[in-house]
């Protein structure tokens, strides 16, 4: 979709008609290091990137200077929003850390990485990526499975790029290897706009039930 069609599709400040639960203005975003086939994908990070100033969020991202990384980053610059990156130093030496954002952190590995995007941020958007962004999906929803980090987390599903993501996940619910109320708690839009108010809408699943369902049905 073009950026003119995300623009026109919703207003600029957008009103939904649900409770704010949770308070988000630090939002991370998982991405590529690289920029997909599709000019679609360019065209939601530059929208995301958009509404985020918009709502003077601050990005945390993980400081590339390449790929959709860059393009979310620089368009938040543009519009006057705040940028965070996180970045191991093995990546800062490659030379693909991004010199122009607002703030730097430099971590010694990946998982310090991940670990420090946790703590610094209130929520997650996931858009098309490779590995990396796969690894950062699977750590959040593992997390707030846990209660560990109880921050939502949200896919932006452009051109159904997390389509067999999400059929995967279905069928880890039929199997029953997956909760359907975690299943249920992932947010996915396709809306660069309502990405930010959906995340305000989380609401952390309790970890007694099921926890007691899964010591049932092991003790049959």
């Amino acid at each position: 979709m073009l950026l003119e069609n995300y623009l026109l599709r919703e207003p600029k400040n957008v009103h939904l008609s649900f409770k704010i639960i949770c308070i988000v203005k630090k939002i991370c975003v998982f991405c590529g290091s690289s920029m997909g086939v599709k000019s679609a994908y360019k065209e939601a990070a530059v929208a995301l990137g958009i509404a985020l100033a918009e709502r003077q969020d601050e990005l945390i991202y993980g400081g590339a200077n390449v790929g959709l990384m860059k393009v979310l980053a620089e368009t938040m610059m543009q519009k006057g929003g705040r940028v965070v990156g996180i970045m191991p130093h093995h990546l800062i030496r490659k030379e693909v850390a991004h010199n122009g954002i607002d703030l730097m952190h430099e971590v010694q590995s990946m998982a310090e990485r991940k670990e420090l995007m946790v703590e610094l941020s209130d929520a997650f958007i996931a858009m098309p990526g490779g590995f990396g962004t796969l690894d950062e999906i699977s750590e959040i929803l593992t997390l707030n499975q846990l209660r560990i980090a109880d921050k939502p987390i949200a896919l932006l599903n452009i051109e159904g790029y997390f389509d067999h993501l999400l059929a995967f996940l279905d069928h880890g619910v039929k199997e029953g290897f997956i909760r359907p109320e975690h299943r249920e708690n992932i947010i996915v839009s396709d809306d660069p706009f309502k990405l930010p108010a959906l995340l305000e809408a989380y609401r952390p699943v309790e970890i007694g039930k099921w926890i007691e369902d899964i010591k049932q049905e092991s003790s049959l």
